[in-house]
């Protein structure tokens, strides 16, 4: 999957502090192979080189658990 600047996303890295975090597309670079990865910011800092393989589209307000 692709995506775009400002779109909002859920990073799934065990190695990140930010593993399991929603964040932002604030930059997408494209490889010499075609390939992108992207810059995300969280709410407390940023990750960059994010492949594509490790982002999701974050849900809808329905996938969040209200108690």
């Amino acid at each position: 999957m692709e995506f775009e600047e400002d779109d909002s996303v859920v990073l799934h890295d065990k190695h990140s502090e930010f593993d399991g975090e929603t964040g932002t597309i604030t930059q997408v670079v494209e490889t010499m192979f075609g390939d992108a990865t992207y810059t995300v910011s969280f709410e407390d800092g940023q990750e960059v080189g994010i492949s594509a393989d490790q982002l999701d589209p974050a849900g809808d307000a329905d996938d969040v658990d209200e108690e």
